[in-house]
């Protein structure tokens, strides 16, 4: 079976995520609230641990008041 899971791709998108939420002084437990996500789930998406399903990555935009292409506006590499 051949794995799709980019592991430098998330970490890139974490990082992005990590810095917006940080630009708008929200912590991750008030991102997680206003996502209605678990907190755990914020830690994990910003640690590059885990692959955010659109769903959530459109939850995140909608609480951070941005749009969805802004967390994926960083270099992969």
């Amino acid at each position: 079976m051949i794995s799709v899971k980019d592991e430098k791709l998330l970490k890139r998108f974490g990082e992005n995520l990590r810095n917006i939420r940080l630009s708008r002084e929200l912590t991750q437990e008030q991102l997680a609230f206003n996502a209605d996500i678990a907190i755990s789930q914020i830690g994990r998406i910003e640690r590059g641990e885990i692959n955010a399903t659109i769903s959530t990555v459109s939850a995140l935009a909608n609480a951070l008041e941005i749009e969805i292409n802004d967390l994926f506006n960083f270099k992969k590499n």
